[in-house]
């Protein structure tokens, strides 16, 4: 990986945003003038109206495999949309995780069903989607891994094309609906979660 920086603006546009806002996707709309529309990153979203913490709270909470899985060949992992949860389960039901995740920002970038671990990566490096690049042709085609990567440490890719649950290097993403799709963790709960899941591990989005 190189370490020299980009030297574009449109890179600084994408990674930085503000001084004060930074990472993927917690908030970052940046303008260079302030009566002018706002150029949102869909990685990192304006904020929600967010409901009550204690409403979020109250539905985070251990779950059983049971009544989502027929049976942990492989391990399972369940991500929760609504408690904005992730709960993972050993192929021998001995090891249980509950992690707190981001989400997605909205319903139309919300996918849910059944789908499976089809690659793992630690040190990912991440390219915008298609209709990322038709929004935001100014935004660099290849960000490299290291602390300004929006995949953050570790990415488990999904059978879903553009899906992953991976990290993030923004600690204020988490427990939030900040995603343009994929599901985040913290970075040291996606180390854990990448040591135990294994490719073909069941995943199922409620």
């Amino acid at each position: 990986m190189s370490s020299k920086p980009f030297q574009t603006p449109s890179r600084r546009l994408f990674l930085t945003g503000s001084a004060a806002i930074l990472g993927a996707p917690a908030l970052a709309q940046v303008t260079a003038d302030p009566d002018a529309d706002p150029v949102i990153d869909p990685l990192r979203p304006a904020a929600e109206a967010e409901a009550p913490v204690r409403r979020n709270i109250s539905a985070f909470r251990a779950k059983n495999w049971q009544p989502y899985f027929d049976n942990l060949r492989g391990g399972a992992i369940l991500v929760d949309i609504d408690s904005r949860a992730l709960h993972y389960w050993s192929a021998d039901g001995a090891t249980y995780k509950l992690f707190p995740s981001s989400v997605p920002v909205s319903d139309d970038l919300t996918r849910r069903g059944r789908t499976s671990i089809i690659r793992k990566v630690e040190g990912p490096s991440w390219s915008p989607t298609p209709n990322m690049r038709k929004r935001n042709p100014e935004w660099p085609s290849y960000v490299p891994p290291g602390p300004d990567n929006p995949l953050g440490s570790h990415a488990l890719y999904l059978s879903w094309k553009y899906y992953r649950i991976h990290g993030t290097h923004d600690t204020r993403k988490i427990g939030r609906k900040s995603s343009n799709g994929c599901i985040g963790l913290y970075n040291e709960h996606i180390a854990q979660l990448f040591g135990m899941a294994k490719i073909g591990t069941q995943v199922l989005l409620i």
